[in-house]
């Protein structure tokens, strides 16, 4: 597979979870959260989008959030279920993208904020129509979708490289 081709970012923010006085890490999604997962989920089968690898935080709300979301495409990719992924930085996001293998065309990331709103806002260089405005006015809100998508290798992925193709949230 060519590194020039052009390949695409699916960032999604774990749905809406329960609050509890325990681990956050254990916290599960709340009664809305099980509905809104299930309508990303359509809403990138609608898009045809159907990830090569899924990369998912090891909390409880991204891996349920994952589940119901991938319940509603016609295939499931590869998973990784990472622990980098809960409370990573910029960085550390930027970081994790920069170990995809090429073969990836399109990758799905299930994680957290403020780090998938960061991430989205620092790769997108460009953008569709009113897709940034649209997506710092809802703030990233839970179940939230961005699609990205940029040309090259995944160890050229940086700020500014991608386009913003896509963005969608539940209740903006």
């Amino acid at each position: 597979m060519s590194t020039e081709q052009t390949r695409r970012i699916v960032l999604v923010r774990h749905a809406k979870a329960e609050w509890s006085d325990g681990d956050d890490h254990d916290r599960p999604l709340a009664d809305r959260g099980r509905k809104d997962a299930p309508a990303a989920g359509r809403r990138l089968a609608g898009a045809g989008i159907t990830p090569d690898l899924a990369i998912v935080s090891t909390a409880v709300r991204t891996r349920e959030t994952f589940g119901l979301i991938f319940a509603e495409l016609a295939t499931r990719p590869r998973t990784v279920y990472e622990e980098r992924v809960y409370e990573a930085g910029l960085g550390e996001l930027i970081a994790l993208l920069n170990e995809v293998p090429d073969e990836v065309a399109d990758l799905v990331v299930v994680g957290h904020n403020p780090g998938m709103h960061a991430l989205a806002d620092a790769l997108a260089g460009e953008a569709d129509g009113d897709l940034p405005a649209r997506m710092s006015r809802s703030g990233f809100p839970t179940a939230a979708v961005a699609v990205l998508t940029f040309t090259g290798s995944w160890k050229s992925v940086d700020h500014g490289v991608a386009r913003l193709t896509a963005f969608w949230a539940p209740h903006a």
